[in-house]
């Protein structure tokens, strides 16, 4: 381990992804830290005990006057990531808007910029989960969430001037410790886990499409301590530019999903099925996986937990003794 004495700044810092990057920071020598979010906010405070940082700073205080926070780089995580949140303007705001201008000040400043994109960007998935360049202008999100991200791709494509290194992840369902606060956001694994020890049982959502049965919809599931290894791997190497995805590369079902939740408790399984509510079925994705091939071919090669061995983890180092990360 190093002490490194860069100033970095990390928006959304209190969040899920955001805390535990504090954290894997930290581990690394990283002290100087800015953590920017909107700090008001009951129920986060707790992601970020035992984190050692140079300050905390007010979202729209940091965007008043960015430059007043010197950094040697930038990984701008914050956004709101409500998906079943109608209301354009408030993702206009807050994903779109708020992230050209901190773009526009690393660019002025040369600053290296980490930002996080989303998997919704690829909506139902028709148009594949290729991460190409030439593709991602085409894709069709399902909701504002999504179309939020893929208006923020789209116009960083288009601009000439850019920082020194700049990486867009978009992240497909990231599970791990902290995501306590975010609700009917939170994963299926922490939502599973609690609805076992309420219940004894797990419900998923039927399918309502005749390709699919009842829990086989399938997702690309990826650990937080995999995407903060990515995102560690971007940040050493700082090369090639580009937006990447961040998943395993491997679509599981939400039964397998489910199943390794029991076995990490030792139960057997007793999974029921219950009908999508309306205000999700138009928008359900049935199907993601991550295409990785780029991100391996620009050199990562620490690889990823399985599906069970991710959920153990979790499962078994966090949630039952609630210790957080």
């Amino acid at each position: 381990m190093y002490i490194c004495i860069m100033k970095i700044v990390v928006t959304g810092a209190a969040g899920f992804i955001g805390s535990c990057l504090v954290k894997h920071l930290n581990q690394l020598g990283h002290k100087n830290l800015v953590l920017v979010d909107d700090f008001n906010k009951p129920g986060k405070s707790a992601n970020l005990a035992g984190a050692q940082y140079l300050q905390q700073v007010d979202r729209m205080a940091y965007l008043a006057d960015p430059g007043s926070y010197e950094a040697a780089a930038i990984f701008h995580i914050g956004a709101r990531t409500d998906t079943t949140e109608f209301n354009t303007a408030i993702f206009d705001e807050l994903n779109l808007n708020y992230s050209k201008i901190l773009w526009q000040h690393a660019t002025e400043h040369q600053i290296p910029f980490i930002y996080a994109s989303s998997a919704a960007t690829y909506g139902d998935g028709e148009l594949g989960f290729d991460d190409l360049p030439e593709r991602i202008p085409t894709l069709k999100p399902l909701n504002p969430y999504g179309q939020s991200k893929q208006d923020f791709d789209t116009w960083v494509l288009d601009q000439e001037a850019h920082p020194p290194f700049w990486v867009g992840l978009k992240f497909f369902n990231v599970f791990g410790p902290n995501e306590y606060h975010k609700g009917r956001m939170a994963s299926v694994v922490f939502h599973t886990f609690h609805q076992i020890q309420r219940t004894g049982k797990m419900r998923l959502f039927e399918s309502h499409r005749p390709d699919f049965k009842d829990g086989e919809q399938s997702r690309d599931f990826v650990y937080i301590k995999d995407v903060l290894r990515v995102i560690q791997f971007w940040f050493e190497t700082q090369q090639q530019s580009g937006i990447y995805n961040l998943g395993t590369g491997t679509a599981r079902t939400f039964n397998d999903l489910s199943t390794a939740v029991f076995r990490a408790m030792n139960l057997e399984p007793q999974i029921d099925y219950f009908p999508t509510p309306d205000d999700l079925r138009e928008t359900y994705q049935y199907y993601t996986c991550a295409n990785m091939d780029r991100t391996l071919k620009a050199g990562y090669s620490g690889g990823f937990h399985t599906l069970e061995d991710a959920v153990t983890d979790y499962v078994k180092q966090y949630l039952i003794p609630n210790l957080g990360f």
